[in-house]
């Protein structure tokens, strides 16, 4: 048989690799099957142009990946169905890595996970769903606020669609999904002595970021509901650190300049300064003795989202937020 692909000269993926991709859409839309053979090398070379180690160099990965075998004096043969997800990510950021590889680590190798990102930009955002619609078994996608999102959404079958981590334009669709606002108060009021052994409290909401405005709501409301001296920011003009503060950050860049402050000023978090970071990493259980986090469980949202790609059923799933305790509180 013959494969239909066209070499994008001006693509960044490399063309060994396209060819790949190309062969495991083909197996995934059931126009490759089982048993069935792959064109020889010869003839991909003639029919896309290619040259015999490119040729080789995709058909060697695609035997790694166990998809196909070779048969000496015969040829390749599909060896095994590959199933397609497509994961549909806002940003690559450490707890997103978390998340990624809890989804790969609860999926049988038959399974192909395509990553892309959409950066919150709305027409990117339309235009990969529109040319990824038909092509996969199951779409898995992080949604962000804009009028726009439900209608482009709405083109994926809603029996193949799981919207992960913001509920927001996800109504009556399969969701597995962090509480960005109610769980925040919680967490705070459960270690409200902590907090208020410091003078004044401080959210750095920063104007760059896509962080759901509820936590700044909520924020606000354990402020008032306990009497304690609070404020909100969003530029790095007003973020001084000060003796006796306490600062709740959504961003790690904002992270990041907290910790170059407390380097500059010769603060230690949890003594001079507290600081309360959005999202557990990796990384911050161990930075500076232990920065404490509010975070969701990325490695269950992973699993769970796992589950509704094998299964295929509908699920309306909220994964827990919770305040890790640590040093820098």
């Amino acid at each position: 048989m013959s494969i239909k692909f066209t070499v994008e000269k001006n693509s960044s993926v490399l063309k060994f690799q396209q060819l790949v991709d190309a062969i495991l859409d083909s197996i995934s839309q059931n126009e490759l099957k089982e048993g069935d053979m792959l064109p020889s090398v010869n003839q991909i070379m003639k029919d896309c142009k290619l040259s015999r180690d490119t040729v080789f160099k995709a058909y060697a990965e695609l035997k790694r990946r166990g998809v196909v075998e070779s048969v000496p004096n015969r040829g390749y043969f599909v060896t095994r169905k590959i199933t397609k997800i497509f994961l549909f990510l806002d940003t690559f950021k450490a707890y997103k890595e978390v998340l990624y590889h809890s989804i790969l680590n609860h999926l049988p190798k038959n399974i192909s996970v395509d990553l892309h990102f959409h950066h919150y930009n709305i027409n990117l955002f339309e235009k990969i769903i529109t040319e990824s619609v038909g092509r996969y078994t199951k779409y898995i996608v992080m949604n962000f606020d804009h009028k726009k999102v439900k209608k482009i959404i709405d083109k994926i079958p809603e029996e193949q669609l799981l919207i992960i981590d913001w509920k927001i334009n996800g109504e009556g669709k399969s969701c597995v999904y962090q509480n960005f606002g109610e769980t925040v108060y919680q967490s705070l009021d459960t270690h409200k002595d902590a907090i208020s052994k410091y003078k004044r409290f401080t959210l750095f909401y920063p104007d760059f970021t896509y962080h759901p405005h509820e936590v700044v709501d909520n924020f606000e409301s354990f402020g008032k509901d306990n009497n304690i001296n609070y404020r909100v920011i969003t530029t790095f003009e007003e973020f001084d650190l000060q003796e006796g503060d306490l600062y709740f950050l959504v961003s790690d860049r904002t992270l990041a300049r907290f910790l170059d402050q407390c380097s500059e000023k010769g603060f230690e978090p949890g003594r001079e300064v507290g600081v309360i970071s959005y999202n557990e990493t990796p990384m911050k259980k161990y930075v500076k003795e232990g920065i404490t986090v509010i975070s969701t469980d990325f490695n269950l949202m992973g699993q769970k989202a796992a589950e509704f790609i094998l299964s295929g059923e509908a699920v309306n799933f909220e994964v827990p937020t919770t305040l890790k305790l640590r040093s820098s509180l």
